[in-house]
């Protein structure tokens, strides 16, 4: 078989729906889905460690990069949060002979809020002000950054 693999990187504030979106591409793009909160919960880690949490995203993202060359999808469910992060997986994704696609979701915060609320995965519950910082601290894509992504990346 010769077909590059895809890289498909879901960015996004908590709430936003990455984890459906990451889970409907696993399912149906035969892709090995990367979720931090999921190793971290199988580990009995507090989701909010974030110590731990850049420690499982880096043997994540080295283990992603061993599948992509192996030709085998692999969607980040991470929330890519910064454009320079955004930026490596791109290019190391690419040096590896991977497609690269970026699904950008968002929601107002106040929908964002009621949807963790919802869920109610989180120990301590995430507060109100948590999700402001949070909004203050993420660099959205830009149209400009979108387009550095192969074509079916999108912004929702």
């Amino acid at each position: 078989m010769d077909f590059p693999a895809t890289l498909f990187i879901i960015c996004g504030l908590p709430g936003a729906g990455k984890t459906t979106l990451a889970k409907n591409i696993e399912g149906s793009l035969s892709a090995v889905r990367m979720s931090a909160d999921d190793w971290m919960t199988a580990l009995s880690i507090n989701l909010h460690a974030e110590e731990q949490r850049t420690k499982i995203e880096a043997l994540q993202w080295e283990l992603a990069k061993r599948l992509l060359s192996l030709r085998q999808n692999v969607v980040i469910e991470w929330g890519a949060w910064g454009k320079r992060e955004r930026d490596a997986f791109r290019t190391e994704a690419r040096a590896l002979g991977a497609r690269v696609e970026l699904y950008y979701l968002s929601a107002p915060l106040e929908e964002l809020f009621a949807r963790i609320q919802r869920r109610n995965m989180e120990d301590p519950p995430i507060e109100w002000r948590e999700v402001q910082k949070w909004a203050d601290i993420f660099e959205a894509p830009a149209p400009a950054e979108m387009k550095l992504f192969d074509a079916h990346s999108w912004n929702q």
